[in-house]
């Protein structure tokens, strides 16, 4: 009870400080997210450093990390015109990582090469591609719109909700017991259903879009989060730990509370440019 009554209280806590860094606009949006950024490929390099002993610095990856997200928000919200320019020093930056590597004695080059790469693409770059969902929408003059990635949020939480309700009080059928053994296909189809339902709910406040694009983004919200939830599952399986780290009491690390976001956002933006909304 103790430990549930934590994780509301943490939860509860995450999410006025999420809503209102986006409320408050672009800066301390991007702040925020930054600070997630840094912290989730800390926490990531941490774990394979202990799992396969790699030797490359995780001080490198999070600067990396860090600035790749700086970078997005300098494009899509500060107007620097020249991207190039901007990206020019994010690689230089992998380039000497390899290199280092190249001339180094310590530990397997092939470890060190795929994981320093997977912290960027796995932990970094999801967050900053929020930047570019965060200029949808945008009043004339503006850069800023915390519709949509607020929305991506909202449909994981009603996902979340829906889930755990149904599948502790109906869930029979397993989805995949030897990655997740809590996860069933009742609880898959009711969160399911209440985040298509707040897609339909959002059709009525926003006319961004019209209620068959609501859902459908809700539809991929729902497919993809609980993908990289699973993904996440078996990456910690296969290292037997329980949590990514335990700087959120009662939720454990910022992979653990983001897991669902890193492949629900690039998915949720292919989406939105095959519609034609970005």
């Amino acid at each position: 009870m103790k430990n549930f009554l934590t994780r509301v209280a943490t939860g509860l806590v995450f999410g006025i400080v999420l809503i209102g860094s986006m409320w408050l606009g672009k800066n301390y949006f991007g702040l925020l997210f930054l600070i997630v950024t840094m912290l989730s490929v800390k926490e990531f390099c941490t774990l394979i450093a202990k799992h396969k002993k790699t030797t490359f610095s995780k001080w490198w990856a999070i600067l990396g990390g860090g600035y790749l997200f700086a970078a997005f928000f300098a494009v899509y919200h500060l107007g620097f015109e020249h991207k190039l320019a901007v990206f020019a020093p994010y690689i230089a930056l992998v380039v000497y990582v390899f290199i280092q590597q190249v001339f180094s004695i310590k530990g397997s080059k092939l470890d060190n090469f795929a994981y320093f790469t997977l912290s960027q693409v796995y932990a970094a770059l999801p967050f900053a591609m929020l930047n570019m969902l965060s200029t949808a929408g945008a009043s004339e003059g503006e850069t800023y719109n915390m519709l949509l990635p607020l929305c991506i949020f909202i449909f994981i939480w009603c996902n979340d909700t829906g889930a755990f309700c149904v599948g502790c009080t109906m869930g029979r059928h397993k989805m995949f017991e030897r990655v997740s053994p809590k996860k069933t296909w009742e609880g898959f189809a009711g969160g399911a259903i209440v985040a298509i339902a707040a897609g339909v709910v959002l059709s009525y406040i926003s006319d961004m879009m019209n209620v068959w694009q609501w859902t459908g983004m809700a539809a991929i919200v729902v497919a993809t989060a609980t993908l990289g939830d699973l993904i996440e599952s078996c990456m910690k399986r296969e290292m037997q730990i329980k949590d990514s780290g335990n700087i959120l009491p009662g939720h454990g690390g910022m992979l653990d509370r983001f897991d669902s976001t890193i492949l629900a956002t690039p998915s949720v933006i292919a989406y939105l440019s095959l519609i034609g909304q970005i």
